[in-house]
């Protein structure tokens, strides 16, 4: 494992129209850690997810994944390079099936069946839900499983960076309890994972760095654990 950062965000501006959401960031991702961005709603969390996604354009800054430089590329090409997100509201395609949502995941890759195949076994393994309901369309599955297939989903590219957009929203505690879960174990499996989150304390719980963002400019960083217990933090977003 490189000591050097795996992701490296500097000067990220984005702008729509007049309105400056995203003004000159600067962060980084470490290999086989969790990373959380957290901020109020219309702080600038999910723009700046959609920046590094190549889903809104940039007005500045470079995106650097291990010496590659993913700031101009389309959203596919950022994709097959190894950083895939997995969207707010989850976007799965209701009128597939659960099998093929999860199969689309790997259209980005170039080895052979047998090694998808074994993929989608270890999404089943990680989701048995998931598996259950392989046949049955994706529309039909719970908030709560979407979210899985979701996640599944962005698995199936197999990502070297994996960035979630407010994995908890709308799900009952007990459920989110159940998603953050699985993100320990599949971080715990060498996934670097960054995540955008409402739920401060659950993100800061379980984040090795973390990083608050308040009106579209970075003001605070340090680990999860530091961020917890930082006075500002706890009044501003954890009820004091």
């Amino acid at each position: 494992m490189s000591t050097g950062p795996l992701l490296k965000v500097e000067g990220l501006r984005v702008a729509y129209g007049h309105i400056e959401a995203v003004k000159g960031i600067d962060f980084e991702l470490h290999e086989g850690r969790i990373t959380t961005l957290v901020g109020a709603n219309g702080a600038g969390k999910s723009t700046t997810l959609l920046a590094l996604s190549g889903l809104v354009a940039k007005a500045a800054g470079r995106v650097v994944l291990d010496g590659q430089d993913l700031t101009a590329l389309s959203p596919h090409r950022i994709v097959a390079s190894g950083m895939v997100q997995v969207a707010e509201g989850r976007a799965t395609l209701t009128t597939l099936t659960v099998r093929e949502n999860l199969e689309l995941g790997a259209y980005t890759r170039r080895d052979g069946r047998a090694q998808r195949a074994e993929d989608l076994e270890r999404i089943y393994t990680l989701f048995p839900r998931l598996k259950e309901r392989a046949d049955g369309l994706a529309g039909n599955l719970s908030g709560g499983e979407q979210q899985m297939l979701a996640i599944g989903r962005a698995l199936m590219a197999k990502p070297r960076v994996l960035l979630l957009d407010e994995p908890s929203m709308g799900l009952a505690p007990i459920i989110v309890q159940d998603i953050f879960r699985t993100l320990r174990e599949i971080n715990k499996a060498g996934l670097t994972i960054f995540l955008v989150e409402q739920n401060v304390r659950q993100a800061l719980k379980i984040a090795d760095s973390a990083y608050v963002i308040e009106t579209g400019r970075i003001v605070l960083s340090g680990s999860g654990h530091e961020l917890l217990g930082n006075p500002k933090v706890q009044d501003a977003y954890l009820g004091g």
